[in-house]
């Protein structure tokens, strides 16, 4: 009979005490436990958890090698398929992926495949920076040596005169660049901030991926050979064209989509009224919960956040780490929320209130035009709407208000019309998602587009999917180009 063991548990920080600091969260597996949850695995053949994974992981595969011990091909197995894994095994859904068609979760809960994602590439980085006599920051080394095995793989790819670029660090030009590494290009990497990951960096906190752990991915893959070059903003310092006028044969956008959707309602040009990429930029990227940092966020004691999404539990898990009562407004059901399950229980052990069924109309402010209440109305949910969710209508005569100093405002994200804008032959639909084919090609030859900039705000690992297929058409687009 198969093992009917229970899920290992996690080791997190305690709630009480997590709430006074911005370090990580969840702390991870040790060895022992890794293994203990790896041989959960039940080892099927057909490996539905793989189907799942919008980058292919080899899952099965990777958790068979932590169940015998043998981390440094466990980490090897991952990093075939996936440049980003100790990225992923913290902020990917698992829980909606791979996880989700687990056989053991049949029968009980499915193997914590994200976690033992995280332990490996953990365990990686810690033996990096042992290497490397460097204390690890938060499990991960500020600038660990790249593992042997990809530099191995770079140097056996196969040469190439071609070169690549790409606008944007984040998850998906992160991935296509170093799939596009492996195969020998020369990959440029341009990025418009003055530090490399993109959304990873400005809009995930620490407490849930630690930027050490993402310079360490970002350091791997210089190891591999890709150049980055912060405070390039193309469409400014230059243009797509231009990158193709200087030698590029191909040019990938992965630009993101960070334009903020608002409201739309009276009082959002009032003071303390944040976009969450505001919000969680000064936070994240701008050091705000560091004391020694001057950064420009307003103290707040009663906090509300709109949304809910994995970005309103991360404005609203920030806030209440800076001090505030907080207050996050929905306006459909808990069971509608979007956020991750994980989320959300941490946001709630964390004191975070819920005001679920109800949606701002109006914003209130002070004589000296600072944010004061929110005007809310109570809403009901009738039929399904395009996505499957009962649509949410307000209740009539059901207005209330709530008292706050800050609101954030985290509804969604759009790309930025700044490259599209300025480029000739690049078609955008009405959202302003840049169109491309099943490949990522976009209607401009030799432009390809992937992630957020794409499909508008969705995961990371949906972003790295689109980065890996992209880096292929790439290949086959130069080749193709070199052939005729």
């Amino acid at each position: 009979m198969a093992d009917q063991s229970p899920r290992t548990p996690i080791r997190e920080q305690d709630a009480a005490s997590r709430i006074d600091n911005f370090d990580e969260v969840v702390l991870g597996y040790s060895a022992e436990e890794a293994v203990t949850e790896a041989k959960r695995c039940w080892q099927c053949k057909k490996s539905p958890c793989v189907q799942a994974c919008p980058v292919n992981v080899r899952i099965t595969e990777f958790i068979g090698y932590i169940a015998d011990g043998e981390f440094a091909s466990a980490y090897q197995t991952l990093i075939d398929t996936n440049s980003l894994p100790a990225i992923c095994g913290r902020v990917c859904p698992q829980e909606s992926q791979c996880e989700a068609l687990c056989s053991r979760g049949h029968r009980g809960e499915p193997v914590a495949i994200g976690k033992l994602e995280r332990f490996a590439a953990d365990w990686h980085l810690g033996q990096a920076a042992a290497e490397a006599e460097e204390p690890p920051v938060n499990g991960a080394p500020d600038s660990p040596n790249a593992p042997a095995a990809l530099a191995a793989l770079a140097s056996a790819a196969p040469p190439t005169p071609a070169k690549v670029a790409l606008v944007g660090s984040g998850p998906a030009s992160l991935t296509c660049a170093g799939d596009l590494a492996k195969l020998g290009y020369q990959v440029d990497i341009l990025e418009a901030l003055h530090i490399a990951g993109g959304v990873l960096v400005y809009g995930i906190p620490e407490f849930r991926l630690p930027k050490a752990i993402v310079a360490a991915e970002v350091c791997n893959l210089k190891q591999l050979g890709v150049s980055i070059r912060t405070n390039a903003l193309v469409g400014r310092s230059f243009t797509i064209d231009e990158l193709f006028e200087n030698g590029y044969s191909a040019v990938f956008l992965g630009s993101g989509a960070g334009l903020p959707d608002f409201l739309g309602i009276d009082g959002e040009n009032l003071l303390g009224v944040y976009s969450a990429n505001e919000y969680l930029t000064r936070i994240n990227l701008m050091k705000a919960y560091h004391a020694d940092y001057d950064t420009p966020l307003a103290p707040a004691s009663k906090v509300a956040v709109v949304g809910g999404g994995n970005v309103a539990m991360d404005a609203a898990r920030c806030a209440r780490r800076l001090g505030a009562e907080v207050t996050v407004i929905y306006r459909r059901g808990e069971a509608e929320l979007p956020a991750r399950i994980e989320e959300v229980h941490h946001a709630q052990q964390e004191g975070i209130e819920f005001c679920y069924l109800a949606t701002p109309i109006a914003i209130h402010g002070d004589e000296s035009h600072r944010v004061q209440s929110v005007e809310c109305v109570a809403m009901e949910l009738g039929e399904a709407d395009e996505t499957g969710r009962r649509r949410p209508f307000a209740k009539p005569d059901s207005n209330f208000t709530i008292a706050v100093d800050t609101l954030v405002v985290a509804i969604g994200t759009s790309p930025n019309p700044l490259i599209p804008s300025l480029t000739a032959g690049l078609d955008r639909d009405a959202r302003g998602c840049l169109i491309v084919d099943a490949l990522g090609a976009t209607s401009k030859t030799g432009v390809f587009a992937g992630g957020d900039a794409v499909t508008g705000s969705a995961t990371v690992i949906q972003a790295m999917g689109a980065g890996k297929t992209a880096a292929l058409a790439i290949d086959g687009f130069i080749h193709k180009q070199a052939n005729q």
